[in-house]
């Protein structure tokens, strides 16, 4: 009998790598050096005798890949996704600090929702800070010194199938064509994945791609940061559709270099921050006062913007006909409005799924439909909490899903008795860091007890 999708959800959240490594593959090949290729690199390592990771950027060279626009923008770590780091890379916080991130446990760390202060939630959810540089270069730091990995600076340009097996990739080496033959091919090729064309061409079905417009403007700044150890160095400020303000959301970072990392978000028409002047002054304006105290510093630079148009995923799920030997994992499956924070978590989660599928024993050269089955369900609870908080701006207009009035109405009680009740908005954090599953806020005395929260503070 299948577990539910509360109990899989938990049982990928304690998902621990191998004492030792069990090879169940000669090579694996990995499509793209992103934080999901580098982790489900790292998973690989426990059971192949060789990983090789093929990206069109030269992985060995330290600092930001070209091939990321959005890594000059403030990024979180979820304290699921810390989690899941602490255990695939042991001692990775002691390193992070070293090379310069900034704790983040909960005393450290304040939100805002309408200009309200939540309820410190007295929990133990660690966390760091830091640029997303800095984040991924530590995690392919970690993954490029295990003894198994190596690197190949090329373009995949197609894959190998022989019946119904993956057998390999095509790739460009520097104008050169040439073939990467593995036991396993996953592709992590981002939210640009080639993959469904690949798949078409070479006969068999591609996954169907369901979106959802967001129209996401983000702006991001540095400012020079005086206070060694600051009381705070993860602060975040909400506005909901009901508060008018051109500002969604904005939220700043004590970084790596004595530096505050600030964002701002704005959506449709609403570009935030596109000058100096103009960022500094919504920050003043438009928000509690620690954002014009940060904003009062000097900046470093220029202000870098970008554009998430739509969140999207990829159903391999559903796919009747699939190749064996072939996974999936990270944007090229699903990539979410970027407000939320859920990228590398849900990526490290996708490692988890892959690692429960391959210690299952499960047969490779059949579809890996395990894998999938589980992936499913970490991307269904991401895309719910992402989608549902979209649902409700008023420039988005579905698809709305089955349900969802309800829903809505009990997500908007569970979220506003987040601001004085420890408990709910304990409960509420660790399925927004996706530690636990959101359908265990669906239970009755989750949402009387956000009722009776509300109801006193009225």
């Amino acid at each position: 009998m299948s577990l539910s999708p509360t109990r899989v959800f938990a049982a990928l959240n304690a998902v621990r790598p191998l004492d030792e490594a069990s090879p169940v593959l000669g090579k694996a090949v990995v499509l793209g050096g992103s934080v999901a290729g580098l982790l489900a690199a790292r998973v690989l390592s426990d059971h192949a005798e060789s990983v090789v990771i093929i990206d069109r950027d030269d992985l060995q060279v330290t600092g930001g890949r070209p091939g990321v626009p959005q890594g000059t923008q403030l990024h979180a770590l979820l304290p699921g996704g810390f989690l899941q780091l602490e255990r695939l890379f042991p001692g990775f916080r002691e390193q992070a600090v070293a090379q310069g991130a900034v704790g983040a446990p909960p005393e450290a760390r304040r939100n805002y929702l309408d200009g309200r202060l939540k309820v410190v939630v007295p929990d133990d959810a660690d966390s760091l800070a830091g640029s997303r540089p800095l984040l991924e270069r530590l995690i392919r730091q970690q993954v490029l010194r295990l003894p198994n990995v190596k690197t190949i600076t090329a373009r995949g340009t197609g894959l190998v199938i022989d019946g119904s097996v993956v057998t390999g990739v095509r790739c460009d080496v520097g104008g050169v064509t040439g073939v990467e033959s593995g036991d396993l091919v996953v592709d992590a090729m981002g939210r640009s994945s080639r993959l469904s064309e690949w798949l078409e061409q070479s006969g068999w079905e591609k996954p169907v791609t369901r979106r959802m417009t967001v129209d996401l403007n983000y702006a991001t700044a540095l400012f020079r940061r005086t206070e060694t150890n600051p009381a705070a160095t993860v602060v975040l400020a909400l506005h909901t559709p009901a508060v008018s303000s051109d500002v969604a959301g904005a939220a700043f970072f004590a970084i790596e270099d004595g530096r505050w990392m600030a964002m701002m978000a704005g959506y449709g028409d609403n570009r935030p921050g596109r000058t100096a002047q103009d960022f500094v002054r919504r920050l003043r304006e438009q928000f509690p006062p620690e954002f014009g105290e940060v904003a009062g510093n000097e900046m470093l630079g220029d202000v870098q913007t970008y554009r998430h148009s739509d969140s999207r995923r990829r159903d391999f799920h559903a796919l009747r006909r699939f190749p064996a030997r072939l996974v999936s994992v990270g944007d090229a499956v699903a990539s979410f409005n970027p407000v939320y924070g859920q990228g590398i978590t849900a990526a490290a989660l996708h490692a988890a799924c892959l690692s429960t599928y391959l210690r299952a024993g499960s047969n490779l050269d059949e579809p890996a439909r395990e894998f999938f089955a589980a992936q499913k369900v970490v991307v269904d609870a991401a895309w719910s909490l992402s989608t549902s908080a979209d649902l409700a701006l008023p420039h988005v207009d579905g698809p709305y899903p089955r349900g969802y009035r309800l829903s809505s109405w009990a997500s908007r009680q569970i979220v506003a008795a987040t601001v004085t009740d420890v408990g709910i908005a304990r409960r509420f954090n660790e399925v927004v860091s996706l530690r636990e599953h959101p359908g265990t806020l669906a239970r009755p005395g989750v949402i009387l007890g956000a009722l009776r929260a509300n109801r006193r503070a009225r």
